[in-house]
């Protein structure tokens, strides 16, 4: 089957999805008092434009929303628009190089003003701007322009065939925001719009009405949501910091918040917490992989600030391959598997590790070797010249500065791996940084994971929907967060290659489903085998904390976690 046909037939059906997870419960909109949320990395901004962190992403997802979203099986149904395009029904091209989207008519903005295509176009003017720095600018890759047919239909057009035209205005990561409320904020200005990025007028089902940045979000209904009986809670407290362990507790034991996210902790402290019978874990597999980033440039405060972390300063010591691949042979993934989640997790050598399509099945890493590693540093020119346990090269140490966020289960990774790098001859500090300022977007912080102020950096990601197309552009040439770019990109690595770029293109253009696989498989094992730029750890289970008084929570892999929070509803004894 090729792209084209699976456009004309599979998701022809998905304008009838929205009925399957519509609450049971109906009634007045507000009629269940207060929700109360918990993200123990708290979010700092409320766009997923100016930020990476998922955190940011998902509280953002609450007010504003795209055109279609992925559901809890990956299938794109509508959301603002009416149907999603297809070439059946014509919003698809037939030479693929167009998706026409129409708006639902009667959509307001919750300030009570209308929804129209104009909004549509200047939210891919605004992330395609010149001198912006656009966390999700690969969701507009091969964009050519935009034209609005009518005030409630737009038409993208790209350079090329894109037989995968579902990156734009498609899932939590790239939503619709108001032209009248951001006009002053494009380009290089977008991070200075305070009041639109921490209050932004949306869509969603819910609107703020104080931001504290890392502290508490208060949310009250939209009175102008689509749905008159949605949402059924009146208000939403949406509290972040502190730990996963906290969270945790906050739901499952004490009761006191009714959803926590990403419960990244051991299973048998999960295990001991759901015994507190006010709340129970909640998971699935999906698409997020604990991974190392390796720097590729060099991070020494001695660069001027401008200079730090670009591509002009390749990394003094990680410019070197077998560096890299000795660093990941020293690491037993299966036992960090054990000690951090159990059942939740699987050692990964992949970044891409579903759908089955797409993922490669390198399982070359999964086989701690430490001599191995050894016999590569030495291969390399690195030895112990004065015999006190670190290895050195033309008068420089091997050393190495590992940051993630704070978080138990990292800080264990952090201290196994410390001590595996140590056996091999690797000198190592450890640093770890409060998660809510290492996901942040602020290009003003020196401590956020895309400026990257390390040699080598912990973290987890995953791409929404079920192809990763988008996921994978991030890593082409001159995608990397810089200072023009206000710090914004998905190249976190400063990855450059020009054969992975060569292969992008091609994906781009393909649309046998088969062949799309193969390519997706080899962008894949450039960036994991070949150059080992990335070193997967863990393939993660999504683990949260659902009270059990919360009905209508479907747990979602593919989108924003709270992709449905319009339905939750509070179940009455």
């Amino acid at each position: 089957m090729n792209m084209k046909t699976l456009l004309m037939g599979a998701v022809a059906s998905v304008a009838l999805a929205p009925a399957a997870f519509a609450a049971a419960h109906e009634g007045e909109r507000g009629r269940d008092g207060e929700v109360k949320i918990i993200y123990w990395q708290a979010p700092s901004i409320m766009t997923p434009y100016l930020s990476g962190g998922t955190k940011d992403l998902e509280a953002a997802s609450l007010v504003i929303e795209p055109l279609g979203r992925y559901d809890e099986t990956g299938a794109l149904v509508p959301y603002l628009a009416t149907e999603i395009p297809t070439v059946e029904n014509g919003g698809v091209s037939e030479d693929l190089k167009s998706i026409t989207w129409k708006l639902k008519e009667g959509l307001l903005w919750s300030d009570g003003s209308p929804v129209t295509s104009a909004d549509v176009k200047f939210t891919a003017d605004y992330c395609m701007a010149p001198e912006g720095g656009c966390a999700q600018a690969s969701k507009f890759d091969g964009v050519e322009s935009i034209d609005i047919v009518d005030d409630l239909t737009v038409t993208v057009n790209f350079a090329d065939a894109k037989p995968n035209p579902y990156g734009p205005f498609m899932g939590a990561q790239s939503p619709i925001i108001q032209a009248t409320q951001f006009a002053e904020c494009l380009g290089a200005k977008a991070p200075e719009c305070t009041e639109a990025n921490f209050n932004p007028i949306g869509t969603g089902p819910f609107m703020v009405t104080d931001f504290r940045p890392n502290d508490v979000i208060q949310m009250e209904a939209n009175p102008n949501y689509r749905d008159p009986g949605k949402p059924a809670f009146a208000s939403l407290t949406f509290k972040g910091g502190g730990d996963a362990n906290a969270a945790g507790r906050a739901v499952m034991e004490t009761g006191e918040y009714d959803y926590a996210w990403n419960m990244q902790l051991a299973p048998d402290v999960l295990a001991k917490m759901a015994e507190g019978g006010k709340g129970k874990p909640i998971s699935a597999f999906g698409t997020l992989v604990e991974r190392i980033e390796m720097n590729m440039t060099d991070p020494s405060p001695d660069l001027p600030e401008g200079e730090r972390a670009t591509v002009a300063h390749p990394h003094p010591i990680l410019s070197d391959f077998k560096v890299r691949k000795a660093l990941s042979m020293a690491i037993d993934r299966p036992l960090l598997v054990e000690v951090g989640y159990g059942q939740a997790g699987r050692p990964t050598c992949s970044l891409v590790p579903a759908p089955e399509l797409y993922a490669s099945d390198n399982t070359e890493c999964l086989t701690q070797d430490l001599e191995g590693a050894k016999a590569l540093l030495e291969e390399a020119g690195w030895t112990d010249s004065d015999g006190d346990g670190i290895r050195d090269k033309d008068g420089k140490k091997l050393s190495l500065l590992y940051q993630s966020s704070t978080n138990a289960v990292r800080q264990d990774f952090q201290a196994l791996i410390k001590d595996w790098w140590n056996q091999i001859g690797v000198e190592v500090e450890l640093r770890n940084l409060d998660a809510s300022v290492f996901f942040g977007g602020d290009p003003g912080s020196p401590d956020t994971f895309q400026k990257f102020y390390a040699d080598v950096e912990m973290y987890a990601n995953n791409f929404d929907g079920t192809d990763p197309q988008a996921y994978l552009s991030a890593y082409r040439c001159g995608g990397e967060p810089k200072p023009s770019s206000q710090w914004q990109g998905g190249n976190i690595n400063r990855f450059c290659n020009e054969e992975y770029d060569a292969l992008l293109d091609e994906l781009s253009r393909t649309g046998e489903l088969s062949k799309r696989g193969e390519i997706a498989k080899k962008l894949n094992d450039i960036i994991t085998k070949e150059t080992m730029t990335i070193v997967p750890l863990v393939d993660r289970g999504r683990v949260s904390a659902a009270s059990t008084t919360l009905g209508g929570v479907i747990m979602n892999t593919w989108d924003s976690e709270l992709w449905n929070a319009a339905d939750w509803y509070r179940i009455k004894e």
